[in-house]
């Protein structure tokens, strides 16, 4: 004969209220078809889509209801009758708070679902509930206890204490040391409103030494407002403000590199970007210096390397290309600026032959960029920076032997306007950086295509003001020595111009100079160096189209 097995594994039975109904050991709404329909009947919600999600449905209905009874009650002062036992402590709450919390109503529901014989009736209490009425004797109160496990090491006893008094006020203090603990136990607790107050503080608080992690919570929590808000921070502030910090080393390369390709970012020009990286590496290979360098120091750190291949071609090095190739190299016209690369040996010969190579070309045709195309992703950019007590504000650039003043005008207390306009040569002072060593073109006209934007603050959020992009020939007499168009914006702390420019061919316009017996000339000397052969000098002379 044939002996069954005792231990022959069975699915476990619960029983479900009063009644002899059993049910499969599954979330206590789903596996209870029954206890599921009296629920329904007693929230007054449809069955049908109860059965689609019936945690989620249940819960925000009691939400709805029970923030009605605490607002309508103001704050709860009677006896605690739920004890959350969480981060080694026991928290003392009322049922009707925790309902904020998705996390706490779902653990509360479960736990009186099983401590109870009419589920029912005990909801149809709870959500009938009025204020407390004047009985002679009180009953004690039968609290439930839950436990809540939290793996986040972002949530500290602190900030969850802060979290769970927010269930009781909607007003708590909180800073910036200890928002980060709030969101996390916001997030934890499914606490909507206080996650979201969390986000605004910190949209509110973005500074160079609290962007890095504000980014990291964004991208932890997937909130999409909180790290687009913290990319265009930094793209506006990472060259004036955060490259002056040492904070600039904290920034991850990920995030440096989604700002170095945004078309937001500002610069004042293509070099002061590139001194900007180039000192973030150096605080990434020097993790015990806690100040910023001056600009020698830095080049003499790179300057030391082999010389045998360029740091970029090194395995120390080689990771951090891909940053590089974000920059706009043919953007840095100064041979000054050209040669200090040069020295430091950082970016492979091939990388300066080509940018120096272009620059003559340019030259060679009167200034036209034959080898730049898109206004937006290879123009040259120059910015300023106004300031509130500005009146007016200019920056005057040279390319290629033409000079070009950035202007910011402040027309009343509120209305400001950025332009852009030629200028002779002449009215530079001198000696004037802009034009040593610069070649100097007597050109009477000369074709320009550009771009002109203004970023802004509204309402704490970054703005951008901006011209289509414009094609205009530009002279020295008014009105056609100004752009054609300008921005105009009303005050809002702090501003940013950029303005981009690319020189187009000139082709279009020779006609008419030929007819006047006029050519293009370019008085100056520039200076070409191509591998290890000495710098080679161009003389002041006349150079045709």
């Amino acid at each position: 004969m044939k002996m069954l097995n005792p231990r022959r594994i069975r699915l476990e039975r619960r029983i479900v209220g009063g009644t002899n109904r059993w049910r499969f050991p599954q979330e206590h709404f789903c596996g209870d078809l029954l206890a599921l329909s009296q629920m329904c009947n007693v929230l007054n919600i449809d069955l049908d889509d109860a059965l689609k999600n019936p945690d989620r449905l249940l819960i925000s209905k009691f939400q709805k209801l029970l923030s009605e009874n605490i607002s309508n009650s103001g704050t709860q002062s009677g006896e605690a009758d739920v004890i959350l036992e969480c981060l080694g402590f026991k928290w003392e709450l009322h049922h009707p708070q925790i309902f904020q919390s998705e996390t706490l109503a779902k653990l509360y529901l479960t736990a009186l679902m099983q401590n109870i014989k009419n589920p029912s009736r005990e909801l149809n209490r709870i959500l009938k509930a009025q204020a407390p009425k004047k009985v002679k004797e009180k009953s004690p109160v039968k609290k439930i206890i839950i436990t809540l496990k939290v793996n986040d090491p972002a949530v500290t006893r602190v900030a969850f204490a802060l979290a769970l008094k927010n269930l009781y006020m909607n007003e708590v203090e909180m800073n910036v040391d200890n928002v980060l603990g709030v969101l996390a136990s916001a997030h934890i607790l499914q606490f909507n409103r206080l996650f979201q107050k969390c986000v605004n503080m910190m949209l509110s608080r973005l500074t160079p030494c609290t962007v890095k992690n504000f980014y990291l919570a964004g991208c932890k929590y997937m909130e999409e407002q909180l790290i687009v808000s913290c990319e265009k921070w930094l793209a506006m502030n990472l060259v004036p403000l955060v490259g002056t910090q040492i904070h600039l080393r904290h920034i991850p390369q990920h995030l440096l590199h989604k700002v170095l390709k945004s078309p937001s970012l500002f610069t004042f020009s293509e070099f002061h970007l590139l001194k900007t990286l180039l000192m973030w590496v150096y605080l990434q290979l020097n993790g015990k210096v806690q100040m910023i360098p001056i600009h020698e120091t830095m080049l003499a750190f790179f300057s030391s390397f082999p010389k045998k291949c360029c740091f970029l071609e090194q395995d120390t090095g080689q990771s951090w290309t891909p940053l590089f190739l974000c920059l706009r190299l043919h953007g840095i016209t100064s041979g000054k600026d050209l040669e200090e690369l040069r020295h430091i040996n950082f970016f492979p010969e091939s990388w300066l032959v080509r940018v120096t190579a272009n620059h003559y070309h340019a030259l060679e045709n009167g200034g036209n960029m034959i080898h730049l195309k898109d206004l937006s992703t290879q123009a040259l950019r120059f910015g300023l920076l106004f300031r509130q007590e500005y009146t007016t504000y200019s920056e005057r650039i040279s390319i290629y032997g033409y000079f070009f003043e950035i202007k910011g005008i402040r027309h009343d207390a509120t209305s400001y306007s950025f332009s852009m306009q030629r200028i002779r040569h002449t009215d530079l002072e001198c000696p004037s950086p802009v034009c040593e060593h610069s070649a100097i073109s007597l050109r009477t006209e000369r074709l320009v295509k550009y771009e002109i934007r203004a970023q802004t603050m509204v309402d704490g959020r970054w703005q951008e003001f901006r011209t289509n992009q414009i094609t205009q020939k530009f002279g020295f007499v008014k009105p056609g020595c100004k752009s054609h168009v300008s921005v105009r914006l009303v005050w809002l702390s702090p501003l940013r111009s950029v303005s981009f420019l690319l020189l187009p061919s000139l082709a279009p316009s020779w006609a008419s100079l030929s007819s006047s017996h006029q050519r293009p000339t370019i008085r100056g000397s520039f200076s070409v160096s191509v591998g290890d052969q000495p710098p080679r000098l161009f003389t002041p002379g006349t150079l045709e189209e």
